[in-house]
């Protein structure tokens, strides 16, 4: 219970946060376009609906962003039931099962609670991923649900993403015509390019990497297979090296089991994820308690 009020207590912030960073873009904006009042209390209640919508449809909103679709267990038996053995033995409700349809191999879970749950996989897991590897995957996954997690991490995928369009708009603005601005217009344009992208890096840093060390321990638990979870990361983190995910919003970097964007901006210089090579030390580490083989890194 204290948990939750914790997760409770931190969704909050986060949404206040965002709150006071459209105020502060939009001030930024109005500055920029001479009519700072009116643009500023848009901004306060666009910040009201943004922080609505992204406590409500934040799951669906990421979903949509990886054209994932509802799958059925006529369609997809083995990943079904795989998914609803590890549930009965974490003792969280039967997830809803998303099928994403992308060569790069990953996963994610997602849902405001363990009741509508969503448990995501890419089309390259499962044609690379073994099924004890895939089980231990999945069992990763509904550990973020166990520890629920995944309302906190959508809604920050949900809010990194909009701010990070907004220091968009603030970059394109700077390369456009600067010619009629005047010096206060010139850098508030540079304020809400650098500004806002550091806004929505500080948001997914804040996403604590530990709930990742979390969850591996949680697959360990559920399947007692701590060394094909690792053997399932070192084979994602090698095939991201060589492919990583490139079209898609690295504002949801934080939700998958393995940071799918590799090299593809600055931004994520700053980690998201645990290095993988420390989370399998310590699956190894729990792999030598359970008697079971150690992976070499």
């Amino acid at each position: 219970m204290i948990y939750g009020d914790n997760m409770s207590l931190k969704t909050g912030v986060l949404m206040i946060f965002l709150t006071l960073i459209l105020v502060a873009a939009g001030g930024i904006i109005g500055m920029i376009l001479g009519y700072p009042i009116e643009i500023l209390s848009l901004a306060f209640i666009m910040a009201i609906l943004v922080n609505f919508i992204s406590y409500w449809y934040s799951d669906r909103i990421v979903l949509s962003m990886y054209r994932a679709k509802s799958v059925t267990q006529n369609e997809y038996p083995k990943l079904y039931s795989i998914v609803s053995r590890i549930a009965m033995n974490a003792g969280v409700p039967m997830p809803k099962i998303a099928y994403i349809p992308n060569n790069v191999p990953n996963a994610f879970a997602t849902g405001r609670n363990e009741k509508n749950a969503v448990i995501a996989v890419t089309k390259g897991a499962l044609d690379i991923l073994s099924d004890a590897e895939l089980e231990a995957v999945i069992a990763h996954e509904i550990g973020h649900i166990k520890n629920n997690d995944m309302k906190i991490q959508t809604i920050a995928a949900v809010i990194a993403a909009i701010i990070g369009y907004l220091g968009f708009m603030g970059r394109f603005m700077i390369f456009g015509d600067t010619r009629n601005r005047g010096n206060s217009q010139i850098i508030g344009i540079v304020l809400l390019a650098v500004f806002l992208p550091l806004a929505a890096l500080i948001i997914r840093m804040a996403i604590s990497r530990t709930r990742e060390y979390g969850a591996d321990e949680r697959s360990a638990q559920f399947t007692g297979m701590p060394d094909q979870l690792a053997k399932a990361l070192i084979k994602i983190e090698n095939s991201v090296r060589k492919k990583p995910m490139r079209k898609e919003n690295p504002a949801t970097a934080h939700m998958f089991i393995v940071n799918p964007f590799r090299g593809e901006s600055l931004i994520n210089l700053f980690s998201t994820h645990p290095p993988t090579i420390k989370r399998v030390e310590k699956l190894n580490e729990l792999a030598m308690s359970m008697g079971r083989p150690q992976v070499s890194i």
